[in-house]
């Protein structure tokens, strides 16, 4: 099943979990992510994408391949 979290920014995150999982999966890949730096709110994936990319000094886009890569991973996070 895949999750689609959608923003009005057009940014769409294609997720193979439910966020609740792909926000565990991140953290143990990147243990200096909080749950505040994880927090989701439907409709606000622009919002999350810029808060981690300024925490990890990566670009969005960046960041948007790598939560879809730790989701599709079927085993430990990577």
């Amino acid at each position: 099943m895949i999750f689609l979290l959608n923003s009005n920014m057009n940014q769409q995150l294609k997720l193979e979990k439910e966020w609740s999982a792909v926000k565990e999966m991140l953290k143990e890949v990147n243990s200096d992510l909080t749950d505040e730096d994880l927090q989701y709110t439907p409709g606000e994936e622009d919002q999350l994408l810029q808060r981690l990319s300024d925490k990890m000094n990566r670009s969005k886009e960046h960041i948007q391949s790598w939560i879809e890569s730790v989701s599709s991973n079927s085993g430990k996070a990577s």
